[in-house]
C-alpha cells in the first residue's frame, strides 16, 4: 500500500511537471493545431524513443527528430525517461516507440492527444526496414523522400551482402549460430542460422544443443551481450550493433556489419 502512494505522488509530481512545460512554449502561444504541424516550417515534428526509431524515420524523409535516449546508453530499454523528455514528447505531430520497451507507457502518457502515436517495429531485416520506411513516409507526407532512400539502401545492401558472401570460407556458406535480434546480419551474409538464442542467457541445455550444430559464426547483440556464447566450442564470436548513431543514419550499422562478418571469416 506504502508503494502504490509513493508510485501515485510520483506520478503526479511528474504530471504536473510535463503541464508545466508543455504549458510555457514560446511566447505562451498554441505550439500546434491537431490538423497543422508544430513546426513553423510546416513539416512534421518528430520525437523518436532512441536512434533505432530516429534513423527509420530520418529515412522515411523526417527532418526534424527529437532522440528520448541518448546514444550512449548501452542498453535502451533501462533508460528512465526524465520529465524533460516527456514534455518533448507532447510537442510533437509524431511519437514513435517499440513495443518493448518499458518506457512505452510514460511515453502514450505523455504524448496526449496531440501527438500521433506510431508503434515500429525494430528490426533490421531489410524487407521489414523498408516496408516501415514506406509506411511512415506515407504518414509523414514525404513518400518521395522515403522511395528515393529506399532505392539508395537497395543499391548499398546488394554491394554489401556481395562483398561478404565473397569471403565466404572456401566459397562455401558458413555455419551460424544468432541471437534473436541479430537474424538480420546473418541474412546479410546470405547465411541461414542453424540455431537461435535469447533475448534471455543460454540456459546448459541450448548450449549442448547450439553447439552440437558445430557453427563457425556466433552472431552476438552487443547491446545484450552475456559474453562468451558458446565457449569451447570453436565458434568465432562476432558483435553485432543493432542501434545507428547520433547521426540517425541507418546504413553505416550495415556497413559495420559486413565488416565484422568479413573479419571473422578471415577476410580483410
Amino acid at each position: 500500500m506504502a508503494r502504490t502512494r509513493v508510485r501515485f505522488a510520483s506520478f503526479l509530481a511528474l504530471s504536473a511537471a510535463l503541464a508545466l512545460v508543455t504549458g510555457c512554449g514560446n511566447g505562451g502561444g498554441d505550439t500546434g493545431s491537431k490538423d497543422g504541424k508544430n513546426s513553423p516550417d510546416g513539416k512534421p515534428v518528430v520525437v523518436v524513443t532512441t536512434t533505432w526509431e530516429g534513423a527509420f524515420a530520418k529515412a522515411a524523409g523526417a527532418e526534424e527528430i527529437k532522440v528520448i535516449v541518448p546514444q550512449s546508453v548501452h542498453h535502451a530499454p533501462d533508460y528512465d525517461p526524465k520529465p524533460s523528455d516527456l514534455a518533448a514528447v507532447g510537442k510533437a505531430d509524431f511519437v514513435l516507440y517499440a513495443p518493448f520497451e518499458p518506457y512505452a507507457a510514460k511515453i502514450k502518457e505523455a504524448a496526449g492527444s496531440k501527438a500521433e502515436l506510431v508503434e515500429v517495429n525494430l528490426d533490421n531485416d531489410a524487407d521489414k526496414v523498408k516496408t516501415e520506411v514506406a509506411r511512415l513516409g506515407k504518414l509523414f507526407g514525404t513518400e518521395d523522400a522515403a522511395a528515393k532512400w529506399t532505392a539508395s539502401f537497395d543499391t548499398e545492401y546488394a554491394k554489401l551482402s556481395k562483398d561478404v558472401q565473397a569471403a565466404w570460407p572456401g566459397g562455401k556458406s558458413p555455419v551460424v549460430v544468432s541471437q534473436v535480434f541479430t537474424v538480420w546480419s546473418a541474412k546479410l551474409s546470405g547465411a541461414t542460422p542453424v540455431g537461435t538464442y535469447g533475448p534471455e542467457a543460454v540456459t546448459p541445455a541450448q548450449l549442448a544443443e547450439l553447439s552440437a550444430k558445430k557453427p563457425a559464426l556466433v552472431l552476438d547483440n552487443a547491446h545484450m551481450s552475456t559474453g562468451t556464447v558458446l565457449p569451447d566450442s570453436g565458434a568465432r564470436q562476432v558483435k553485432i550493433v543493432n542501434y545507428p548513431g547520433n547521426d540517425l543514419d541507418l546504413l553505416p550499422v550495415y556497413r559495420n556489419a559486413a565488416a565484422e562478418l568479413k573479419k571473422a571469416m578471415g577476410a580483410s
